[in-house]
């Protein structure tokens, strides 16, 4: 468990002792899940004696919950927020996965960009001087913000070469939130790239498509980002709600704006998500319709073929069917010309059919 003091002008770790948390500014407590797994009452009982919020019982196990959702909720004396992130190392986020792969999707190639859409939880306690953070073994986006704070430092005329410092365990909260969203932007255009790649294929006539259960697992990663984002935007649109509905009387209201403002930012993040991740799977509807419609037609080109030439020896088979009967006597079986006759009066019928058949717009594409 790592704990860092954030000012106005600096970030240090440091160790909160028996005279409670630091005069200025807040405090930033970020711990892994196996640390609160080895105890969990023991690290309950230390995050008390920092902070003298007692955490409840349920409030905990959402928290080591890998599969809990996302989720907002509040207490008197803090906030809970569950924000599922991008798990697996092979994303930007870096974490291990924490769900064991199907064994049908073992068995076969996925595209890198649907390994990517693996999530785990994140957990934030909030209060007034405090920011708890509950994660995975394993979680650059918290890394890199930390790493950046560290790193922070002031220039002489008082600004900075990078950023500014968060003012209150809610303004790095959202910090955080926006990077971690930020990072399902940034699988937009994998995706698109993956999608129109099967577009192409499935109208290509030439190389019959054989990637459908890749396809369908496409569908069903894109639904599950659907229901993903549609969590995080109920949650982040609760946490807002708590903010508006919190503020007191004589409270700095810019300083509750600039929340509203962030808040509104992420939540507006999540919605472009899940915007383009209805677009994708709506593409990949269309492009599986349009692969059917495309094969239907190619079937009924086929069929017309058959047809033409069915039609076309339909009459030549009754004068062959006509003149192969055993009679002693039939009209041109004793002529000279009678077989001459017979295949220029076949070859008459041929043409007028064709000739027939194009009027009429039969054989036209």
């Amino acid at each position: 468990m790592d704990i860092f003091q954030i000012t106005e002008h600096s970030v240090t770790p440091c160790v909160v002792g028996t005279t409670g948390l630091p005069a200025k500014g807040f405090v930033w407590i970020d711990a892994r899940l196996d640390e609160i797994a080895a105890d969990p009452d023991a690290w309950r009982n230390e995050i008390e004696r920092i902070t003298g919020v007692a955490i409840y019982d349920l409030h905990m196990t959402d928290a080591m919950n890998l599969l809990h959702p996302s989720y907002f909720d509040s207490t008197h004396d803090y906030e809970m927020v569950v924000f599922r992130k991008l798990s697996l190392a092979a994303t930007l986020d870096g974490a291990a996965s924490t769900s064991p792969p199907e064994p049908s999707r073992a068995t076969r190639k996925i595209p890198a960009a649907l390994i990517d859409l693996l999530t785990q939880p994140v957990t934030f306690f909030v209060t007034d001087r405090v920011l708890i953070t509950v994660h995975g073994d394993q979680s650059r986006t918290i890394d890199a913000a930390r790493t950046r704070m560290l790193e922070y430092r002031q220039n002489l005329n008082g600004g900075s070469h990078s950023m500014h410092l968060p003012a209150s365990p809610q303004e790095l909260m959202l910090r955080l939130l926006n990077a971690m969203v930020d990072q399902y932007l940034a699988l937009r255009q994998p995706l698109t790239d993956q999608i129109d790649r099967w577009q192409r294929a499935l109208l290509d006539a030439q190389r019959p498509f054989k990637d459908w259960m890749a396809l369908l697992d496409a569908r069903i990663a894109l639904r599950k980002l659907d229901h993903l984002c549609e969590e995080q935007h109920d949650a982040l649109q609760e946490l807002r709600d708590h903010f508006v509905d919190s503020v007191r009387q004589g409270e700095d209201d810019r300083a509750k704006d600039l929340l509203l403002v962030r808040v509104n930012d992420v939540i507006e993040h999540v919605a472009r998500v899940l915007g383009h991740a209805r677009r994708l799977e709506s593409s990949i509807e269309s492009a599986v319709q349009i692969h059917f419609s495309a094969m239907s037609h190619r079937t009924s080109e086929i069929v017309r073929t058959l047809t033409v030439i069915t039609a076309l020896f339909m009459p030549l088979t009754l004068i062959t069917g006509i003149f192969g009967m055993n009679f002693q006597v039939m009209p041109l079986l004793t002529n000279p010309q009678g077989f001459w006759l017979t295949m220029g009066s076949m070859a008459v019928i041929v043409i007028g059919l064709l000739l027939f058949f194009r009027r009429k717009h039969y054989l036209d594409e």
